[in-house]
This record gives structure tokens, sequence and C-alpha cells, in this order.
């Protein structure tokens, strides 16, 4: 009764929120059809809900962790200025060439440079404080990492959002790799007098955290 309860209220969040254009309805179709892991995709509730922290804070440059097939990199695209920046980090050569023939149809993808290799590698090439955001969407041994670089980049008044920090409610009993990765991490930013922060339980569940 309580999964049916959530899947209700779930779909009628969805049914209230700002819908996705065609292009991006395109991506995800594709993404459930052809990825082994579709469920990968961060999809619209969280798209829009990057789309509202941007526009709330202006922010005009941005960095992402983990590309996937560009669905997030797209939604954050859209909502920035003619002359703003995303660079996004992923790993598997598959992924960008998926995100980057969908970047080449959206009038938004000029604006999207990927950044290719093992993430850690790639943010170290990134100009310090240059950052308005960062979004984190990727393997996540390598979470709490890829936080403390980002923090690094961004503003002071700039945010970082984590996507997956409930990870299906296993983080409040850990038991796997990916559950302790994510509960290391999540106890570290709580503890980081750095920056403010707030979970919130928006699908698998979205850290945000703003510099002080």
């Amino acid at each position: 009764m309580i999964d049916a309860i959530t899947e209700n209220i779930h779909g009628y969040c969805k049914e209230h929120t700002a819908s996705d254009n065609r292009l991006l309805s395109e991506l995800e179709r594709y993404t459930w059809d052809n990825e082994d892991v579709p469920q990968m995709i961060s999809g619209q509730m969280v798209g829009k809900f990057l789309q509202s922290i941007i526009r709330m804070i202006a922010a005009q440059k941005i960095v992402e962790v983990g590309t996937f097939t560009g669905y997030s990199a797209l939604q954050m695209a859209e909502a920035i200025p003619l002359d703003g920046e995303i660079h996004t980090c992923e790993l598997m050569k598959k992924h960008t060439e998926t995100a980057q023939s969908f970047f080449d149809k959206s009038d938004y993808g000029k604006k999207i440079t990927i950044h290719q290799g093992p993430a850690l590698e790639s943010l170290e090439t990134l100009k310090v404080g240059d950052f308005d955001m960062a979004f984190i969407d990727a393997d996540k041994s390598n979470y709490l990492e890829y936080y403390k670089r980002c923090l690094v980049l961004i503003r002071a008044g700039g945010v970082i959002i984590l996507d997956n920090m409930l990870w299906s409610g296993s983080v409040i009993d850990p038991k796997d790799d990916d559950s302790q990765a994510l509960r290391k991490t999540g106890d570290y930013i709580q503890k980081d007098k750095r920056v403010f922060n707030v979970l919130f339980p928006i699908r698998d569940g979205l850290m945000l955290c703003i510099k002080k």
C-alpha cells in the first residue's frame, strides 16, 4: 500500500512539474531503450530541480561529474545564459559519443564541453573558484573526493548538488561498498563547516551544499 501511494505521489509531482522539451524526451527514451542501466539517467524531477537552482543563483559556469548520456547536462544548459559554460566529465567513450550526438542536435549544446577520462584527473585541469555550481552523479566510490575537489572549484555562495545520496535507503544501514561510500560522504558533508547543507528526498536523494 505504501509503495502504491508513493508511486501515485511521484506521478502527481511529475504532472505538476515543468515538462521536458522534445529533445530531452527523445534522449530519455533513447537511454531507456539502449543502455544496460538506464535508471542512471537523472530524469525530469532532478533535471528541473537543477534548473531551479541555476536560475536562483544565476549560475553561468557549471562543472558536472558523470555525463552518462548527457540528459542532465542538457537540462542545465537550457537554464544558463547564452554565454554560459558546462564542463562535464565522463570516463566511458560510449557515453561521451551518445551525449555529443544529442548535444549536436540541441540549441544549447554548444555551451557544453565534454572531458573524457577519469573525472578526478579532468577536475584537476579546471580553474579554482571559477564555477558557480557543481553536479555530482558518477561512481559512488569516489564521491567524497569529487565533493572535495568541486568545493575548491566553486566560488563562495556557489552550490554543489550530489545525486543518489539515499541509494534506495541503504545508506541508513550500509552493507555494500557503494552504500558505505555514500554514507561516508554524507557524514563528512554534515560535519563540513565550509558549507550549509540539506538532504532532499527527491528521487534517490539530492544533497544540496552551499559554500560559505
